[in-house]
């Protein structure tokens, strides 16, 4: 296939059939579950927490692997190798975290929104207020990713090529994505997450099998073709072809694994979704079903890549509308035509609107809960009246988000997921770890970790080479980058641990009466879901 052909892969009037599709089959689902409920603060946020282990398990799976995992991924190995597999890897590897470290405690501990278990032993309205902006800003950095991917994906199954065409759909996705909030609220939203996480490691592993069927099974055979037909040659088969360059392309391949493996357990949205299940046995079994499930995809998106390296092709790949991002459905429509392809890319728009839908719930309950809420009206506000300000605030996000992902458009967004990971890893985790772990971590310290690894994380992102300076930086046309390190979670996470302690250690001990119940309610359970009340 030449690059041209490309311009008018598939069919546009059956892709935009399957789209639709979903999107009437997803919402009469959510319409029918949401029946009579979403109008308490419980429903809005957490579902009421009547979710199974295994039904969390497979949201989570759905929230998580979102365009990134699917279509980033996927294109990162097929152009860059073995490099790209490090994103497979650490996106992975980090459920072990989450697993041993966060999913039990925070469930117990929490009610909403992580500010919610950091608030718990110390002062509430500096704490949630931290919190709050470290959750904004990672979820907006995160939705950018899933809107630059829609407008990618979008490209090239509906032949638009002119950027205003391309606009109009990511704010066509903004819409559907904020009826889906509206409507269905954490309930409705988790059906669409389990329905889409079903569809996509089924669609991952039919893509996997036909590629291996085509090769005879014979992995090397696939990993052979790959190396054969990318520009490349062997080095695709070795770490470093796309960050060693130099020492700090080096760097950043370092910083970019911490921020992989440390990033997830403090997204938001994936934290977020420990509250929707009734125990904590629950939010364990919903760790240990999401590691099943996302293990045995990356395994997938292993052959993925590679089998579109040898059957597209890098140079293809390349000159595609979406780019890297066009890999996988490019891959399908090689293996099974128009049909499959629109099937395939039909599944990849569902993920990205059910993961923009969760974060969009993450945010405005982050904002609605914690900063309206609590620390602008001291918790009394009616929940009638917090949800009404959490759907205005969804409103708002998805506006915001609209815009960002029209000027992220055309990036490859499994490097701004890392870049989310990353504020994530240096902003959240340091700060979960030592309120659950640590007893002389207090409220100086919570705020002064949460914002270091913010702030720091937000700086080394802006003034690097990833931003500005570059053709392949967001702005590419302006150069104001000064740093070289493209991903800041080696400097910034080490500042945050570093932040807490000093922050925790030049105030007073923290109340150890209300230590000593959080270690209690943390590790036993024990009212749980009550915690805030505090």
């Amino acid at each position: 296939m030449s690059p041209t052909i490309m311009q008018t892969v598939g069919n546009p009037l059956l892709n935009i059939g399957i789209f639709a599709l979903f999107v009437i089959g997803t919402m009469s689902v959510v319409i029918k579950v949401t029946r009579d409920s979403a109008k308490k603060s419980t429903d809005f946020y957490t579902g009421g927490g009547a979710f199974s282990g295994r039904q969390n398990g497979l949201a989570i799976t759905g929230d998580y692997l979102s365009a990134a995992a699917f279509l980033g991924v996927t294109g990162a190995i097929a152009l860059n190798g073995f490099d790209g597999f490090l994103y497979s890897v650490g996106f992975f590897v980090a459920w072990i975290i989450a697993l041993l470290l966060v999913a039990e405690p925070l469930r117990n501990t929490g009610k909403y929104t992580m500010a919610d278990v950091m608030s718990f032993r110390m002062n509430q309205k500096p704490v949630r207020t931290a919190a709050a902006a470290s959750t904004l800003t990672i979820s907006f950095v995160y939705l950018l990713a899933q809107m630059a991917g829609a407008g990618g994906l979008v490209a090239l199954l509906l032949g638009i090529s002119s950027k205003n065409g391309q606009s109009l759909v990511i704010a066509l996705v903004g819409i559907i994505m904020i009826g889906y909030v509206l409507v269905g609220g954490m309930k409705g939203t988790t059906w669409v997450q389990m329905i889409k996480a079903v569809l996509l490691v089924s669609g991952a592993a039919i893509m996997f099998l036909w590629v291996m069927a085509l090769k005879g099974f014979n992995l090397s055979r696939v990993f052979g073709e790959a190396v054969a037909a990318h520009p490349k040659g062997d080095a695709i088969m070795e770490p470093m072809l796309q960050y060693g360059t130099n020492g700090w392309t080096k760097l950043s391949f370092i910083s970019l694994a911490i921020a992989l493996v440390c990033g997830p357990s403090g997204l938001p949205h994936v934290l977020m979704r420990f509250y929707t299940v009734p125990t904590a046995q629950d939010a364990r079994k919903s760790a240990v079903w999401t590691i099943g499930l996302v293990g045995v995809f990356f395994i997938f998106t292993l052959v993925l890549g590679y089998g579109a390296a040898a059957l597209v092709g890098a140079d293809v790949i390349k000159a595609a509308p979406g780019k890297a991002n066009s890999a996988a459905p490019l891959l399908a429509h090689h293996l099974g035509g128009s049909v499959f392809m629109a099937i395939i890319s039909g599944v990849a728009f569902a993920t990205i609107l059910a993961v923009v839908a969760g974060l969009t719930i993450t945010a405005s309950a982050s904002f609605a809960h914690d900063i309206y809420n609590n620390v602008l009206h001291d918790g009394k506000v009616d929940p009638v009246k917090e949800v009404k300000v959490a759907r205005i605030t969804s409103v708002t996000i998805g506006i915001l988000a609209v815009i960002g992902g029209i000027f992220a458009n055309g990036q490859n967004i499994a490097f701004l997921i890392s870049l989310a990971f990353g504020v994530a890893a240096s902003a959240n985790l340091p700060a979960i770890l030592m309120t659950m772990y640590w007893s002389r971590f207090n409220t100086r310290g919570a705020v002064w970790s949460i914002y270091a690894g913010l702030l720091s994380a937000v700086l080394i992102i802006m003034f690097s080479t990833s931003i500005s300076g570059g053709p392949t930086a967001f702005f590419p046309n302006a150069d104001f980058a000064f740093l070289e390190l493209t991903n800041p979670t080696i400097v910034s996470l080490p500042l945050a641990f570093l932040m807490g302690v000093i922050g925790s250690l030049t105030s007073p001990k923290p109340d150890s009466d209300l230590q000593a119940e959080m270690e209690v309610c943390s590790m036993t359970g024990i009212g749980a879901g009550d915690a805030i009340a505090h």
